[in-house]
């Protein structure tokens, strides 16, 4: 991919992650490439089913095996292939070098632990302090995080906070070892709009205070509008468009992608009623011939049915997989 730092904390090229099932083998990622620099935030966005969550699951080394096992590729953190590591020197990395912050806190924190014991074991495992002042560095997290009474909340389990607060508190621990990569995977779904502002605003401040690398995962396009500086757009496992945030928003290349954009609501003199994409993502155990977002796709022509599209560049840091791509100074006139 173009367009981002010469040396990036996250490479990824060739990234193949496959699922043995009984009606065949699920291409979940197939053939992914990402680069995300330092300070930077890279949005990964597409309906459910993408490859989105598979892909950020590959780069940490959390695909369970069986089903699912990454087939080919590889993912370098700060020039280190993570693929050629022993799962115990993979392990040291994640939480120290790299963290994920998953969709569903509740889910992802143990519910007869409290808190402060959770957030200390990062700093108990990656950096070896004790007990006391684990405690003491997992309150100065969650004051960092605008939780309030941090000493006091250090002693509650998960329960007792609102979801909002269980978001920060996860967002504290995947931060505690000011990692070069943070992956976000739906963040802020089960989160109202109030608080979700909240939470993205401080994860970006806090990534771009320390210069983390952050790749964001998410269905929401307003979301990558107010959070990310580039944008890969996920279909049927594959890299569809690659492009900065504002090329992405104001000239869409792909049918796709200005189909999702379609899809937002607006305000004002632009509002206007909301489109839908018609038809459904394809099976991954039966991908049609060519391109697999043919049978959707209101630009279709009989080359589209026949040849698989490869990613070309458009212009430079957009690239797109699309056989006829837009032409918005063509549609202007």
């Amino acid at each position: 991919m173009t367009g981002a730092a010469d040396t990036p904390v996250l490479r990824v090229r060739d990234l193949r992650t496959h699922f043995t099932t009984g009606l065949g083998v699920v291409k979940s990622v197939d053939g992914v490439d990402l680069d995300v620099g330092r300070g930077e935030t890279l949005g990964i966005v597409g309906e459910s089913g993408s490859g989105k969550s598979v892909t950020a699951l590959s780069i940490m080394g959390l695909v369970a095996s069986p089903p699912g096992r990454i087939v080919s590729g590889t993912i370098e953190l700060a020039g280190q292939d993570l693929r050629k590591l022993e799962p115990a020197a993979l392990r040291r990395i994640r939480g120290r070098r790299m963290s994920m912050i998953f969709q569903d806190p509740l889910a992802s924190l143990n519910p007869v632990l409290r808190i402060g014991f959770q957030l200390g074991e990062v700093f108990r495992h990656h950096l070896g302090h004790d007990r006391r002042r684990a405690v003491s560095e997992a309150e100065r997290m969650l004051k960092a995080m605008d939780i309030p009474s941090p000493e006091t909340r250090v002693r509650n389990y998960p329960h007792q906070m609102s979801g909002g607060m269980r978001q920060r508190a996860m967002i504290a621990m995947a931060l505690s070892c000011q990692p070069e990569l943070l992956i976000a995977d739906e963040p802020t779904t089960a989160l109202d709009v109030t608080v979700q502002a909240q939470v993205l605003n401080l994860m970006k401040e806090v990534c771009r205070e320390r210069g983390t690398a952050l790749l964001l995962i998410t269905h929401d396009m307003g979301v990558v509008a107010h959070m990310c500086d580039r944008v890969a757009v996920m279909y049927a496992g594959r890299i569809v468009e690659y492009a900065d945030v504002r090329t992405l928003f104001r000239r869409p290349a792909h049918p796709y992608t200005a189909g999702l954009l379609r899809s937002l609501p607006r305000l004002g003199g632009n509002a206007r009623r909301l489109a839908s994409i018609e038809g459904q993502p394809p099976r991954l155990t039966a991908l049609p011939p060519g391109c697999p977002y043919a049978p959707r796709c209101p630009r279709v022509q009989e080359r589209c049915r026949r040849d698989a599209p490869e990613l070309v560049s458009l212009a430079e840091g957009h690239q797109v997989r699309c056989h006829f791509p837009l032409d918005h100074a063509a549609e202007a006139a």
